[in-house]
């Protein structure tokens, strides 16, 4: 059986959205050995997921460093489940992880996650932060993970052009920068960096949506919404509020699918 996957998350078509790899039951659970490996794909996210009763374990490693969160990486574990059978369609996909229990459940093309809410509270701004970013003024907030930056401008949010090195300095897994979209068929956009965990850039981030959903929900006045991540692949995440929780809604399409040797 093939063990090792390469998916697109929050995309229809091959190519878009956000690249994890997916490794299924690994005989080795060893955390060099992991790390070795999320090195070796060098996307993002790899996910590593493992049986746990008629549950999952699922556990998400950067280039560099294991994370408490990921929403790309779960949405693409929990596609393969289906694809691969592992789980009948209507099953849902239930994961152990560093963030609690996460579920995944599918809707016709779309799969929903039940996540935590992240929610982040206005602090101080760092000076360093701003001008990492290469702006004067900003709405900062802090998550319990992230540091949350609201901008007056969309077209601003996508011609950030960071420092990568100095926003490397930056005590924080990732800097979000967000702002109300502009047209009527997103309600807000974003984008997330986060070189310190090997991402200089992450093309689609479901968990800065934990984040970005109870901010904006208020803001808007709504519980269900619609994020477009505004990297250079770009992708669209339907997320809907629910006390402290976040349902995240995304696509997902296999572009690889092979058996790892090593």
């Amino acid at each position: 059986m093939d063990n090792l996957f390469i998916v697109d998350a929050f995309s229809s078509q091959p190519f878009g959205g956000n690249p994890a790899a997916v490794h299924l039951f690994p005989e080795k659970e060893e955390e060099t050995w992991m790390q070795a490996l999320a090195g070796e794909m060098n996307l993002s996210e790899t996910a590593f997921v493992s049986r746990q009763g008629a549950d999952f374990g699922l556990r998400w490693f950067t280039p560099t460093l294991e994370v408490d969160l990921c929403g790309h990486a779960t949405l693409a574990a929990a596609h393969i489940l289906w694809q691969q059978g592992i789980l009948k369609t209507q099953e849902t996909a239930r994961f152990h992880t560093r963030s609690g229990l996460l579920t995944c459940t599918r809707q016709g093309d779309w799969i929903e996650m039940d996540f935590p809410a992240e929610p982040a509270h206005p602090c101080p701004k760092p000076e360093a932060l701003l001008k990492a970013l290469g702006i004067t003024a900003g709405r900062v907030s802090r998550s319990r993970m992230d540091y949350l930056v609201c901008l007056d401008d969309e077209a601003l949010v996508r011609s950030l052009t960071p420092d990568m090195n100095a926003l490397k300095e930056i005590e924080t897994r990732a800097v979000i920068v967000t702002a109300q979209a502009e047209t009527t068929e997103h309600d807000f956009v974003s984008r997330l960096f986060a070189p310190a965990a090997g991402i200089p850039e992450d093309p689609v981030t479901g968990s800065a949506h934990c984040t970005l959903a109870p901010y904006w929900g208020p803001i808007l006045g709504k519980r269900e919404m619609v994020g477009y991540q505004a990297s250079r692949r770009g992708g669209e995440v339907k997320v809907c509020v629910q006390d402290n929780r976040v349902i995240l809604s995304g696509q997902a399409v296999t572009v690889v699918a092979g058996r790892l040797s090593a």
